[in-house]
C-alpha cells in the first residue's frame, strides 16, 4: 500500500492488522483521483473528510495532492495510532486525525464543511445509507462523495440520500462510486 501521487508519491502506508480492514487498492485510488482531478482541478482549495479512515489511504492521498485540509476519522484504536504515526512521519500539517464513530463524528461537524467526503464503511455493518445521508449534509456547494460498497449503488439508492451518481466502477469485490448533489 502506497501513496500514488503528489508530494508523498510512492510513500508506503502501513496496514495495521485490524479485522475487516480493506485498504482501497492503488488502481481504484488512481481512478478516483483522476475523476477528482477532472471535476475539481484545484486541489489546494479542497477540504476533505475520510469518515471511516482505516489506513488513511484516501485522506493521505488527497493531502499529498495539496488539499487545504483533511480530517481522518477512525474508531479502532490500533488503526488510529497508525494514522497518527503516519501523519507525524509525513509532517502532514493539513491532516487532522480524530478518534470516534464515523456517524457520531459526522453529526457533530458543521454542515457544508467539506468539498470531498470519502466513505468506506465496514461492509458488514449496514452503514452505507446512513453514511451517505450524513455525507450529503456535510457537502459544500459542488462537493463530491466517494463511496465503496460491496454492491453497485442504484440511482434510486443515491436519490434517497439526496445525491446522484456521477461515475462508478467495480474492482473485484468492491463497487465504487462518485456522487454529488443533483444539479437543477
Amino acid at each position: 500500500m502506497r501513496i500514488i501521487g503528489g508530494q508523498w508519491k510512492r510513500t508506503p502506508l502501513p496496514v495495521p492488522d485490524v479485522a475487516g480492514l480493506r485498504p482501497t487498492p492503488d488502481r481504484v485510488r488512481e481512478t478516483l483521483f483522476n475523476w477528482l482531478q477532472h471535476l475539481r482541478p484545484d486541489s489546494s482549495t479542497l477540504r476533505g473528510l475520510d469518515l471511516f479512515a482505516g489506513t488513511g489511504a484516501l485522506g493521505f492521498e488527497l493531502a499529498s495532492r495539496g488539499a487545504h485540509s483533511v480530517l481522518l476519522v477512525e474508531s479502532n484504536p490500533q488503526a488510529l495510532e497508525s494514522l497518527r504515526a503516519t501523519r507525524e512521519r509525513l509532517s502532514a500539517s493539513a491532516v487532522d486525525v480524530r478518534l470516534g464513530d464515523g456517524l457520531t463524528v459526522a453529526a457533530q461537524l458543521a454542515p457544508r464543511s467539506f468539498d470531498v467526503v470519502f466513505l468506506d464503511p465496514p461492509f458488514d455493518a449496514d452503514l452505507q445509507s446512513p453514511a451517505l445521508i450524513a455525507a450529503r449534509r456535510l457537502l459544500a456547494g459542488g462537493g463530491l462523495v466517494y463511496l465503496e460498497a460491496p454492491a453497485a449503488l442504484t440511482p434510486d439508492q443515491a436519490q434517497q440520500a439526496g445525491l446522484e451518481i456521477v461515475r462508478s466502477g467495480r474492482a473485484g469485490q468492491v463497487a465504487f462510486h462518485l456522487l454529488r448533489q443533483p444539479t437543477a
